[in-house]
């Protein structure tokens, strides 16, 4: 007996009938499908019975070679007959059969990314049975051939382009455009086409067992959980592979039964902008794969937003005005039940309503920001709660450029606007194509008729994507908003032609490769490059970042050595900076030539020469920084990267320099391979530096004093500057570094009769550092992780490199995200917690902040929250990011602690 038997583990669980053996709290077990499902039945909504299957089953299943639970088997025919009692339907019998839909649902919204099989049951003799009980013969042929082309694509893994071809064959003899065009007969003929097609392809006829179809769907849809698409949704949006997908398997209602049954897909806001209307598309006599795939224009549910759209088609007010105001109650009962907007998708059998699926909406930053806000002020949650509601990395959408309203517009072309923002690109026809071009930096607008699910990778590489069908809610939209891409969708005007390269609008011709733009808020496609401008980051953007700054305790500052990045910075909110790298001043071309003098001189006095030129440089920016931040604390890197990094390497290149600064080219050239170092990132660099020559150090502390001392006696807020020595290893460099800092330092004071407060520390960046934080904390006043550098030394990967090979980890499951991205908590962050630990034994009043790129992430955030740092800091662009993450990461904190 397995271990299953014995432990009687429940595999299957059974909704419908006004009843559920489960709830909304059981995502994680039954997936988000499974549970929604489960909560609206238990509320008395008019759901279709049926039963889930476990992401435990999905889990089960890849840990024993996909092999099934033991009594799984049983357990789904006690579920099947559940639903037969409830619907008096018999699965199989060919005279009252039930028939179903197998679709798949992890905690965790994938829309499109894996399986779906529906009508599933119908064989020869079931869709005699379904014709005679519909009294609809044409219904009955047209859910035959349609569950064989999908049971085909997806459980026997034949392409559906192979049916799509027979299909359009028999439009075309028949000289019509849309599939309800075809009666009865034509789609028997097209039924027993397709059966022939699968016969020639396989070998073997299209499977007639009802209980063989099942079994063949159910592994279908587990299976697609590993597929290629899924796998790189779940990079993408960080997606754990262990937690599986749920199995949902569905007694059928039709949309498909004549002018008074439907189907639609809804949202009680707009998903783009979250005004607070009902939203959403839906066709007559049609099943939801139609809206979703862009096969059929669909039509709007309300008649203001057909009136808005110019549509002439009816609304589903006004067609089917009964149903709308239930279906009008059943979305605000739902919005309220759970407090969130929701993504509805809905049937209409023959004048009667059915819910097929409630979930959390999927939504643009911009739309998330006000329903958050909204809801918020409606009273429905708390401002914690709004808070909460936002994800931080979303943000990201808002803090980048849109179109400028003043900038002319050659608009080839309009559709929908089903993701806003803009882009401009060069046009690619094809998803591998764009992953190409936009892998290797270019930038690239992806021209689709419509997209797939297997364009998810194109997509993504794509700056945004244009297809020519497809609703607001088709797959390109839906997958589009999710990324944060600017989408056109439903473009219909657009004939492309991928083939041959070339996209036709309004009488013109574009070729792959040309460049266009769009406007995924106002649907329009356009020639050329246009003007783009900042965002403004106001209105229920500033309302959400007050309540978050009210609860986060993370200070948040950001890594800027430039005046624009600093104003930037303080634009969106950094309370300090947290990094300025020296260096990234040097390379400035009217400075390099003096560096470069430095580096060439034969002796300190001659160094000193060099760095003379350099002082009043350093001197100037410091002084704009101090400035810009007006009083708040400013952490200055002293030189880290090695010598040679300033130098030219090939001939070529000195020949180029020497010509232009006046340098002597053989001895710029022996000094470079003289500093040539076979490790340099493990070499003479960061603190070392200023070991070996003292002398850049001294300057720059120099400049530093001068600058804040300058500032402050200006009149202006007192400067704060934090000294950072970085690559520190040993207590006894952290000592020589502090006895050089603090002696220039009263010197320039000295010198100019005034003081200023200053601090010094040190950046932790090597393991040795974090183990022997209390040696640090004797002479360094605040610690900053350079978690880039300390990730590399901890795992002794180089970040430039590891490009080559960190995805086959992620895979493999070994690694579970980049540590470059996000920061290593079991390894990384045991050190930090060590350094942070003894740093504050030995010194208790230590800072403590991060300055590596995890300073802008949300799980990074969440650990420095944990682990009682002081602050982080990230780029400008992500302060926002991490003002957002760091104050739902001390909500978390708290809800720990209750």
């Amino acid at each position: 007996m397995t271990t299953d038997a014995l432990t009687k583990t429940r595999w299957v669980y059974s909704f419908g009938g006004g009843g559920a053996d489960g709830d909304a709290s059981m995502k994680n077990l039954l997936g988000g499908k499974g549970a929604n499902l489960a909560e609206m039945s238990s509320l008395g909504l008019p759901v279709p019975p049926g039963f889930t299957i476990t992401t435990e089953c999905c889990t089960h299943y890849y840990a024993n070679d996909r092999q099934y639970p033991a009594d799984l088997k049983a357990q789904v025919e006690q579920g099947l007959a559940k639903v037969e009692e409830l619907t008096g339907k018999t699965f199989g019998d060919p005279k009252n059969p039930l028939l179903v839909s197998v679709r798949s649902g992890a905690r965790a919204s994938m829309p499109g990314m894996m399986d779906t099989v529906l009508n599933l049951g119908l064989n020869d003799q079931t869709v005699e049975g379904l014709a005679a009980l519909a009294g609809d013969r044409r219904f009955a042929f047209d859910s035959y051939r349609r569950f064989i082309q999908m049971y085909s694509n997806v459980v026997l893994g034949l392409d559906h382009h192979m049916f799509e071809e027979i299909l359009d064959e028999h439009k075309e003899r028949l000289d019509v455009t849309v599939d309800t065009g075809l009666a009865a007969e034509d789609w028997e003929r097209v039924v027993a086409d397709y059966k022939a097609q699968v016969e020639n392809e396989l070998g073997q006829p299209f499977p007639q067992d009802p209980h063989a179809q099942l079994w063949g769907a159910i592994g279908a849809v587990f299976a697609s959980w590993m597929n290629d698409r899924a796998k790189f949704y779940r990079r993408m949006h960080d997606i754990p592979e262990s937690w599986g997908t749920a199995v949902n398997v569905q007694s059928m209602v039709f949309g498909n039964m004549g002018e008074t049954s439907a189907t639609g897909v809804a949202f009680t806001r707009n998903p783009s902008t979250g005004e607070n209307r009902l939203y959403g598309e839906f066709l007559i006599n049609a099943q939801g794969e139609d809206v979703v795939a862009g096969i059929r224009t669909p039509q709007a549910l309300t008649r203001a937003a057909r009136e808005e759209m110019g549509e002439k088609a009816p609304s589903m007010e006004e067609a089917l005005p009964e149903v709308f105001v239930q279906f009008k109650d059943v979305v605000e009962r739902l919005e309220r039940h759970y407090r969130d907007m929701q993504d509805i998708e809905f049937t209409v059998e023959r004048g009667r309503l059915y819910m097929l699926q409630t979930r959390n909406g999927k939504r643009t930053a911009k739309a998330a920001l006000k329903v958050a806000v909204d809801l918020a002020s409606e009273g429905l949650i708390t401002e914690e709660e709004a808070v909460m509601r936002v994800e931080p990395a979303s943000l990201d959408q808002l803090l980048h450029p849109t179109i400028d309203p003043a900038s002319p517009r050659d608009v080839i072309a309009t559709g929908l606007p089903a993701s806003p923002g803009a882009a401009t690109g060069k046009i690619v026809f094809d998803a591998d194509t764009a992953e190409k071009l936009g892998g290797a930096g270019e930038a690239v607008i992806l021209v689709r008729e419509e997209t797939s699910p297997e364009d998810i990778r194109g997509m993504d590489a794509a700056r945004g994507i244009v297809t020519a069908r497809g609703g607001m809610t088709s797959h390109a939209a839906v997958v589009a908003r999710g990324m944060g891409r600017p989408c056109v969708s439903g473009a219909g005007e657009l004939r492309i032609d991928g083939k041959s390269g070339e996209l036709y609008a309004r009488g013109r011709t574009f070729k792959e490769g040309d460049v266009i733009s769009i406007d995924g808020s106002t649907g329009e496609v356009l020639a050329g490059v246009v003007k783009m401008i900042e965002p403004e980051l106001s209105g229920d953007f500033a309302t959400l970042m007050g309540w978050a700054d009210k609860v986060r305790r993370l200070k948040v500052r950001a890594n800027a050595e430039t005046a624009l990045d600093a104003k930037t910075a303080r634009q969106f909110g950094a309370e300090g900076i947290g990094l300025c790298r020296t260096e990234h001043m040097f390379f400035d071309p009217a400075r390099i030539a003096a560096v470069r003098e430095m580096i060439l001189a034969d002796d300190e006095a001659g160094r000193r020469q060099a760095l003379e030129k350099i002082l009043p440089m350093q001197r100037d920016d410091f002084v704009q920084l101090f400035e810009i931040m007006e009083g708040l604390p400013v952490t200055i890197r002293l030189l880290d990267p090695p010598l040679h990094e300033f130098l030219p390497h090939t001939e070529e290149d000195v020949a180029a320099v020497a010509q232009a600064t006046g340098l002597d080219a053989a001895k710029l050239l022996r000094r470079a391979k003289e500093l040539h170092e076979v490790n340099p990132m493990l070499g003479h660099r960061g603190c070392r530096l200023g070991v070996a020559y003292p002398e850049i150090y001294e300057i720059q502390v120099q400049a530093i004093i001068e600058a804040a001392l300058e500032v402050a006696a200006s009149g202006k807020a007192a400067p704060c500057p934090e000294i950072m020595h970085p690559l520190v290893a040993k207590g006894e460099e952290m000592a020589f570094l502090r006895r050089l800092t603090d002696r220039i330092a009263e010197k320039v004071m000295a010198d100019k009769g005034r003081r200023i407060d200053y601090q010094v520390g040190t950046m932790i960046e090597l393991p040795r550092a974090a183990i022997r934080a209390d040696d640090l904390a004797q002479h360094a006043e605040f610690f900053s992780f350079g978690t880039n550098d300390l990730t590399q030394t901890t795992f002794g990967i180089s970040r430039d490199d590891s490009g080559r090979f960190l995805g086959a980890y992620i895979d493999k499951g070994i690694f579970e995200k980049d540590p470059f991205v996000s920061l290593d908590q079991e390894g990384v962050g045991d050190l930090i917690r060590i350094a942070a630990e003894r740093g504050r034994k030995a010194r208790p009043g230590v800072k403590l902040g991060i300055c590596g790129e995890h300073g802008g992430d949300p799980a990074s955030i969440a650990f420095c929250e944990d682990a009682g740092l002081d602050y982080v800091s990230c780029s400008p662009y992500r302060v926002p990011i991490a003002r957002l993450a760091a104050a739902q990461a001390a909500i978390g904190e708290r809800e720990k602690d209750r």
